[in-house]
């Protein structure tokens, strides 16, 4: 079973990649963690510049 990383209310850097183009890079509030898919463990994170929330999957997120 996988094990999450983050837990609610931590603080974190969002990185872009080719797959996540179209999302805005920066810090990050989790907000929840999602059920765990195929690829991994997901969270829901709002955003610290412009309050939305996005899914967002685990390896896209680094301690801050």
């Amino acid at each position: 079973m996988a094990e999450y990383k983050f837990a609610v209310g931590d603080k974190v850097a969002l990185m872009t990649n080719s797959s996540n183009v179209n999302v805005r890079p920066g810090l990050y509030t989790i907000v929840r963690r999602m059920p765990v898919t195929a690829t991994g463990c997901q969270y829901r994170a709002k955003s610290a510049l412009d309050s939305h929330e996005r899914v967002v999957d685990e390896g896209q997120l680094r301690r801050t």
